[in-house]
């Protein structure tokens, strides 16, 4: 196990260039499952997400190539493997191998899934969505069991509005019978490139990016190349980090429209902001005022740049209320912010931020992947070093993060952590 340290302080001035989007990734690489001949992905993230999946792929007979950000996957030799734990477990998105199984073996069987601990994200609307195709689902000594004689095309209504099951319904449904509408559908970006591959793999999908989403259901689904799209939230971390510590930081592979709605807020507090076709320029931030945030679903403010932004937010002026309307436990990271002498109390579902404050480094738990990026952002912010743990999380979601730091002048390293240290970190 290893540790980051952070030395703060530091101004952070340079270019940084985005990597492909870690949401779209977990359900991109699923999806090739529904292939009949290779299917190519390019600019995918170098994250740990992405190497599990690779491995699980390959446990179903699957021939799989990563190297250089190109993944490519030869499916004609999958089985319907059952894959009741393991690797399972250690990644939420691992669902989205029941659509995909679903939908080219007519059966699976799925660990239930892992990843961050966020409170309750049940999976009722993903299980919902397959018995209309006309699959039976149990839940057996802790794995899903889907099974179906044939998938038929059905009307789905969401009763929440949840990018999981968005995607694992059109898995499940592109090679069904008939059509399929998916109606109060997800609309975020990272459901546009997924329809987008399996539309160059032969499906036929129409609405994606709406809350209507129709699938006409084809016989087979071929092999194809596809380039994945920036990660907006790895962006986002960017652009708060810009913000937090920099000097005039430029963001580079952005796609600027998925990131207006924290755009506006930066600004809002006084940021400034320049924003080009591909790249967004965050100028050094001085005299920030304080404003309050709240999560909504795509195209509103991201639940997954919440916890960053908190950290940004003990550098401004005056009272900020941040309300996450989308998780209830995304607030593991106020405890760690405050042994770095934030100022901020919760209340249900809002953190109450009074700034500014001068943060110091400490040793600190990252409890999540995003709350893992508002610790690192913190820290380049603190007086001192800041010791953060957990980085499992943070692997899990930021390609090379240490590098890329260092390219804007950071000071952050990674140390192995010692044998009494990691017998601290399993009694926490």
């Amino acid at each position: 196990m290893e540790k980051l340290k952070i030395a703060g302080g530091y101004s952070l001035k340079g270019t940084i260039k985005v990597s492909g989007a870690k949401n779209s990734a977990v359900a991109l690489i699923p999806a090739t499952i529904l292939a009949e001949t290779p299917v190519t992905i390019e600019g995918l993230p170098n994250i740990s997400d992405v190497g599990i999946l690779k491995t699980l792929l390959e446990e179903i007979g699957g021939a799989v190539t990563f190297e250089d950000g190109e993944m490519v996957v030869d499916p004609t030799q999958m089985v319907s493997m059952p894959l009741p734990n393991g690797k399972v477990k250690k990644l939420r998105a691992s669902y989205y191998l029941m659509g995909a199984m679903l939908g080219r073996f007519k059966k699976a069987v799925i660990g239930l899934p892992g990843g961050c601990h966020l409170g309750p994200r049940p999976i009722d609307q993903h299980i919902k969505g397959f018995e209309a195709l006309g699959a039976k689902v149990t839940n057996e000594q802790g794995a899903i069991y889907l099974r179906a004689d044939e998938l038929h095309g059905a009307r789905i209504y969401l009763d929440v509005v949840s990018v999981g099951a968005t995607i694992n319904i059109m898995l499940a449904a592109v090679k069904a019978k008939g059509k399929t509408v998916i109606e109060n559908a997800a609309k975020e970006p990272e459901i546009i490139d997924v329809a987008t591959l399996l539309t160059n793999m032969g499906a036929k999908i129409k609405g994606a990016g709406t809350d209507v989403i129709r699938i006409e259901g084809v016989e087979s689904l071929n092999g194809c190349r596809h380039t994945i799209i920036p990660d907006r939230i790895e962006a986002g971390t960017f652009m708060l980090l810009g913000a937090a510590a920099g000097d005039g930081v430029l963001i580079d592979n952005v796609i600027p429209h998925h990131l207006e709605s924290l755009t506006a807020k930066l600004r809002e507090m006084g940021v400034p902001i320049e924003v080009g076709d591909e790249q967004i320029f965050i100028g050094k931030g001085e005299h920030l005022k304080a404003v309050d945030i709240k999560t909504l679903v795509y195209p509103g403010f991201p639940t997954d740049l919440q916890q960053p932004f908190t950290s940004l937010l003990t550098k401004a002026e005056g009272t900020s209320v941040v309300t996450d309307t989308i998780y209830s436990a995304r607030f593991k990271h106020i405890d760690e912010l405050r042994r770095m002498n934030a100022n901020i109390k919760v209340e249900g579902r809002s953190a109450i931020i009074n700034g500014a404050t001068t943060l110091q480094g400490a040793k600190v738990k990252a409890s999540d992947l995003r709350a893992g990026a508002a610790l690192v952002i913190a820290g380049l912010m603190a007086e001192g070093i800041t010791e953060v743990t957990g980085l499992e999380h943070i692997d899990r979601g930021y390609s090379n993060l240490v590098e890329k730091l260092e390219g804007l002048g950071a000071t952050i390293w990674r140390e192995k952590m010692t044998e009494e240290e990691m017998e601290q970190q399993k009694s926490l």
